[in-house]
Order: structure tokens, then sequence, then C-alpha cells
């Protein structure tokens, strides 16, 4: 007589369960580090002159010297107006260019300023915004060279018709020190490492129709947005 519980599937061995997880953590973790290698080889070590003029320039506020090295560009004929994008509400013209007495006659001609945007997002919908006010078919891209990788993606998928050449400023601790031997540097570029990927995600997402994180463009009449330090939102 044939008992019913002939009929089952055999049990799986518990190793085996346990070697199937230590092998899915395992090559995530070395698809991660793949992943970050191949961050990093995108980020450049020195600052490097644009092989070519472009219609405007746009510069990321948050990381020292990014607008210092924008107006220079401008200065130098590299394009025609500027964009600075991410300025606190609270900054005036006057601000910036009291730090910037060498171009402060540029302040006056050539500088347009963005006090909306709060992330990088938010600077490539600003950027686009601007860009086809004034029919600019190409634009120079400034912002440090480790938020670089993220701030293209987002540019490409505001703007996919214009020509984006990056310029990416290199601060003086990434020249002083290895990266590897600072742990601040360090956590900086896996937090960046990170946001890119979801960067990379919610583009390819939105590639196929599907918005899980849609950028809110409007704030309820009276309500002020919380603005993060564009330092770190950038």
């Amino acid at each position: 007589m044939t008992s019913p519980t002939d009929d089952r599937p055999p049990k799986l061995p518990r190793g085996w369960l346990r070697a199937t997880i230590v092998s899915t953590i395992a090559l995530a973790f070395v698809g991660a580090a793949a992943g970050f290698v191949a961050f990093l080889s995108q980020l450049r070590g020195a600052e490097t002159v644009p092989d070519r003029k472009a219609d405007g320039i746009v510069v990321l506020t948050g990381g020292s010297s990014r607008v210092s090295d924008a107006m220079e560009l401008l200065a130098a004929g590299y394009g025609r107006r500027l964009l600075i994008s991410g300025v606190h509400p609270t900054s005036t013209a006057n601000d910036i260019s009291r730090t910037l007495p060498e171009n402060q006659s540029f302040m006056t001609c050539c500088v347009d300023l963005d006090r909306t945007a709060l992330s990088t997002r938010g600077n490539a919908a600003e950027a686009r915004r601007w860009a086809e006010g004034r029919r600019f078919k190409s634009l120079i891209v400034v912002t440090s060279n480790y938020h670089m990788p993220r701030a293209l993606v987002e540019f490409s998928h505001a703007m996919p018709q214009t020509t984006l050449i990056p310029f990416a400023v290199v601060g003086e601790k990434w020249r002083e020190e290895p990266w590897w031997t600072s742990p601040p540097t360090l956590r900086l570029l896996l937090s960046e490492y990170v946001k890119y990927v979801a960067a990379e995600l919610r583009v390819r997402l939105e590639n196929f129709g599907i918005d899980l994180w849609p950028e809110m463009s409007e704030q309820p009449a009276g309500v002020q947005p919380k603005r993060p330090n564009t330092a770190q939102a950038n």
C-alpha cells in the first residue's frame, strides 16, 4: 500500500539553501565592486580645457571652485552665457561677484542665476529650460569630477538633443592625496556611486514609461521647500 507522503517532492538540504544565499550575496558584492571600479574610471584626475566652444555654460553649485572655474571659461569665450544652477534663494548676484572680483563685469551682462533647483535632476531640468529659451544646442557642464558621471546621466536624459561637453573640476584634496587614503573622500565617493546607480536605474525605468521618483516641480502656496546644503545635495 502506497503512503500518501510518497508523492511529496524531496526536501532540499539546508546546506544547499545556505550555499545559494551565500553565492547570491557574493555575486552582488562582486557586481557592486566592479561597478564602483567602473565609476572611478570615469573620474578625471586633472582639469582639462574643453576641446571646443559651446553655446552656453552651466555650472552646478555645491563644490569649491566650480563657479570660479565656470566664470573663467566664460571669460575665455567658451560660451556666450553662463547659468549658475542651484543658487541659494538668499544669495544675490552681488554676493557672487564679490567672491569673483576679476570677473565682476560678466555678472551683469552674461550670467543667469537659477534658484529653483534643489538636486542634480532639478539642475538638469532648469538647464533644459534655460537652453531651450535661448535656442542653445550645446552646453559645457561644470561640476566636480566625482559628481560629473551622475550629472551627465541627468543632463543627457533631460536634453537628449543637446551636445554636452563636460568640464570636471578637481578639488585640492583630490590632488593632494589618493582618495583611498582619505576616509571622508572614500565615503563621499561611495555615496556618490550609490546616487549614480540610482540615477541610472531611474532613467532606464523612465525610458520604459515607469517613473518611480517623480520630480516635485511645484510646492503648495505659502509653503517654502526645505533646501538642503547644495554641497551635500550635489
